[in-house]
């Protein structure tokens, strides 16, 4: 078992705080983080696109071999695979797993606000563990996500056919309720992945629960944007700039550290 895999099976659950470029996952990585994901939000926000529509592939692949340099497991979201022929997939993934990359987060959702058949997400999952082994493939079922019904029975039933075509992971964003995430972590055999959520449970709450990975996904880039703003109003009306702020040559050394 790899350290990543274990870390997934420790007293207390990974936190997994999610960056979309390199300077954002430097810094996670310097503050001592294990591990460092990516969120599909920022990374295709970043880039001028629209999240969960296939369109980033080139871009994730360009930045999992940046991140790839950095002291930290780190995981990569890749939507829906960016192909809906699982060896495509796979051939992806094993273009990650040669730089180094220790995990992926595939999802069933898709942009039309449907789930993809299970038997073809599982197929997906068999064809990349075939491939990369040793990649930890987390698999992320969206019923709660989109709102559907019967979000708890659909994730289970999801959960378990990944799990049994090789995943090493379950992911239910949006599943949020103390009593749906006992239900899922009692209901699915393998280590479940929840994302944070500021209104609801704390980190301390979901490791009582049983969760073995929280994930942050958007927010960090949501908070980034959010100090954007504000700070750029503050310059413009005259206001007090937010203290603490990283300086020049702090990000500066934060890059030229990890340099050849």
């Amino acid at each position: 078992m790899s350290d990543f895999h274990a870390a997934h099976h420790g007293d207390e659950p990974l936190l997994l705080p999610n960056a979309w470029d390199f300077a954002s996952a430097a810094a996670l990585a310097a503050m001592g983080f294990e591990a460092v994901g990516t969120t599909s939000l920022g990374v295709a926000a970043a880039a001028g696109l629209p999240d969960a529509a296939g369109l980033t592939r080139d871009v994730t692949l360009a930045l999992a071999r940046a991140l790839a340099v950095l002291p930290a497991h780190i995981t990569v979201d890749i939507e829906g695979g960016f192909s809906e022929a699982p060896e495509g997939v796979a051939a992806f993934a094993s273009r990650l797993a040669d730089l180094g990359i220790a995990g992926v987060n595939i999802e069933d959702g898709r942009s039309d606000g449907t789930l993809t058949d299970p038997g073809h997400l599982a197929e997906v999952v068999s064809a990349v563990k075939r491939r990369c082994p040793d990649l930890f493939v987390n698999a992320r079922t969206d019923a709660y996500w989109l709102g559907l019904d019967e979000p708890l029975e659909r994730s289970l039933e999801r959960a378990e056919r990944y799990l049994h075509a090789g995943a090493d992971g379950v992911f239910v964003p949006g599943a949020v309720a103390a009593a749906d995430i006992a239900a899922l972590v009692d209901g699915i055999d393998g280590p479940l992945n929840v994302l944070f959520s500021p209104a609801h449970s704390s980190l301390a709450e979901l490791g009582d629960l049983g969760v073995a990975r929280v994930s942050t996904g958007s927010l960090l880039y949501r908070a980034s944007l959010g100090s954007l703003t504000r700070t750029a109003a503050a310059v413009r009306d005259g206001e007090s700039i937010p203290s603490g702020l990283p300086t020049y040559g702090e990000i500066q050394d934060l890059i030229e550290r990890h340099q050849d």
